[in-house]
């Protein structure tokens, strides 16, 4: 099987996609949350998958109720965050091969992503993989972030491709959201979120990883 047309460009989402960093989070909240004798159900933590901060306070504070401080839990959770972060971040299986399929047949990429610049230099510097993308669009870089579709039309425009003729990489249900609305070739490459109906709907596909997206580049090209 292929993809519906060849892409002229791929746009990646970065947590979850390309690093495996949304575990972290999930240790990091739950630890910070522990710690202020809060309850943590994992169904809190999948809400927040592929949010902005403003948002996740949002879902937090109706979690919690007003007493509840989403600035002090953010701080906190930042602190756990870069302590398990000592250890690096994985890549996900398949990244550097589909990378070096996309510099082969000359396919410009680009990242869109709900995490600020700071992540993305930590993550993807930490494995040199930021001169690898042409394109980079951080929280900050566009006005509302998913499930909108800003970050995917912003990433777009960076890599001067029309959003039809981009193949969107995803794991999030939001983010799925986000690159659909954009009108990009989906394709979702679950991570700690299962594939729903409407992801089904949403995406061209539901890949098993990155292995199986570069199976499909390479039949289409």
């Amino acid at each position: 099987m292929s993809l519906p047309r060849p892409p002229k460009a791929v746009v990646f989402d970065m947590d979850g996609l390309l690093v495996d960093t949304e575990v972290v989070y999930r240790e990091a909240m739950l630890a910070a949350a522990l710690a202020d004798g809060l309850e943590f159900p994992d169904e809190l933590f999948r809400s927040l998958i592929g949010l902005s901060w403003p948002a996740n306070a949002e879902i937090l504070q109706g979690h919690y109720g007003p007493r509840f401080d989403p600035e002090a839990f953010k701080i906190e959770t930042v602190r756990r965050f870069h302590d398990l972060l000592h250890a690096g971040v994985a890549l996900k299986a398949g990244v550097l091969e589909i990378l070096d399929l996309l510099d082969e047949i000359g396919i410009p990429r680009g990242v869109a992503t709900s995490s600020g610049r700071e992540a993305v230099d930590h993550h993807l510097g930490g494995h040199g993989l930021l001169d690898r993308f042409h394109a980079i669009k951080a929280a900050g870089d566009y006005a509302r972030s998913k499930p909108a579709s800003d970050p995917y039309l912003a990433a777009a425009e960076a890599l001067g491709v029309p959003p039809e003729h981009c193949l969107a990489l995803e794991d999030s249900h939001n983010g799925v959201r986000a690159a659909a609305a954009a009108g990009m070739m989906t394709i979702m490459v679950p991570d700690l979120l299962d594939p729903t109906e409407e992801m089904r709907s949403l995406c061209i596909r539901i890949a098993r990883d990155l292995h199986e997206v570069l199976d499909l580049i390479r039949a289409t090209g």
